[in-house]
């Protein structure tokens, strides 16, 4: 089995071939290639080979841009640091990956699970066997990638429209058909989205939804009580015309929220 270990670091080159043979004896490290460029004229200069080690961070970037550059043709297994949960949607089909430091059993399973899917990768013309491996360095791309998060929001102010920054927002709610904002001056405007779509605009570090109606800044939370039912009442600041209550079901994640 011919083997191109794209990766930026000696000692986890030198790692990687040492596990490499403890793993497979069949196993042929072919070439080993440091950054993006590297790799990019190596795979044009060269038959492919058989699978790929890939670290995701490079000196010179992350390599997805490798597949922007060059057609991959070759099963890829990527090394990375990142967290395991952000990344266990990708141990499909042929794309693997492997958290540092690697350890043998790990890669012997990589190595196994590779071998078993070869066949299905090699016949993939039509893309009976799953996702190509395109669309999953997208999706891995997508998945890693720092979210843009909403700095701003656009308002109308009497008869006028203000920019008011998120960070000066002290808590999102609903009354009725519209939904509003105050800030931590305890000005009040009307906003024109729904929670469900502020939901995905802002930064889930600074702001929590408490419930089907609030959304809440860690800022503007004076005092917690606990509230019949399991819930929570929260004291905010400024103060609010309605009760601010931490929903039953979303108890246990706010808690968690709070402590970090």
């Amino acid at each position: 089995m011919k083997i191109l270990i794209v990766e930026d670091e000696d000692l986890a080159v030198k790692k990687l071939q040492k596990a490499l043979s403890g793993v497979d004896v069949s196993s042929q490290v072919v070439g080993v290639t440091d950054s993006i460029k590297a790799t990019a004229e190596w795979l044009q200069q060269h038959p492919a080979p058989d699978l790929i080690l890939m670290d995701i961070e490079l000196a010179d970037g992350q390599s997805f841009e490798i597949f922007n550059l060059v057609e991959v043709k070759s099963p890829v297994i990527f090394t990375t640091s990142y967290d395991e949960y952000a990344l266990k949607a990708f141990k499909v089909n042929s794309v693997d990956y492997l958290l540092k430091p690697i350890q043998k059993e790990e890669l012997q399973a990589a190595m196994d699970k590779y071998k078993k899917l070869q066949s299905s990768y090699n016949n993939n013309k039509s893309g009976d066997a799953g996702l190509s491996i395109d669309n999953l360095v997208k999706e891995l791309q997508r998945k890693l990638q720092p979210k843009e998060y909403r700095k701003r929001f656009l308002v109308k102010q009497a008869q006028k429209l203000v920019s008011i920054e998120v960070d000066d927002i002290a808590y999102f709610y609903s009354d009725g058909r519209l939904n509003f904002f105050k800030t931590t001056d305890n000005k009040k405007f009307v906003v024109d989205y729904t929670m469900d779509e502020l939901e995905e605009m802002l930064d889930a570090e600074k702001y929590f939804r408490i419930s089907r109606a609030f959304y809440v800044s860690i800022g503007c939370i004076d005092q917690i009580h606990d509230y019949f039912g399991n819930r929570l009442m929260l004291h905010l600041v400024p103060a609010v015309d309605k009760e601010a209550l931490v929903s039953r079901e979303k108890v246990t994640e706010f808690k968690k929220w709070m402590g970090k």
